[in-house]
C-alpha cells in the first residue's frame, strides 16, 4: 500500500508510518537485501524501518515533546 498514515507503536515509541512494502520487493536470489531497503529509506527520506510478517514498515519516528519556557 502507499500513502499510508498511521501511527505504530514499538515499546514506548511511536512511528508514523508511511509506507508498507512487502518483503519479496526487496529479494534478489532468494535473499532479502537490506542495502536495497537502506537505499529506497533514504531516497524516500524516512528515518526508521520496521518490519514484521512479510511488510517493511517505513516510517519517520514520532520524536520526544520539549518543554520550551519564554524568560
Amino acid at each position: 500500500m502507499i500513502g499510508i498514515h498511521y501511527i505504530k507503536y514499538v515499546g514506548d515509541k511511536g512511528y508514523i508510518v508511511k509506507r508498507e512494502i512487502s518483503k519479496s520487493m526487496f529479494v534478489k536470489d532468494k535473499q532479502i537485501r537490506m542495502d536495497w531497503v537502506q537505499l529506497y529509506r533514504d531516497e524516500m527520506k524516512h528515518d526508521h524501518v520496521l518490519q514484521c510478517d512479510n511488510k517493511f514498515y517505513f516510517c519517520n519516528i514520532i520524536e520526544e515533546a520539549k518543554i520550551v519556557t519564554n524568560e
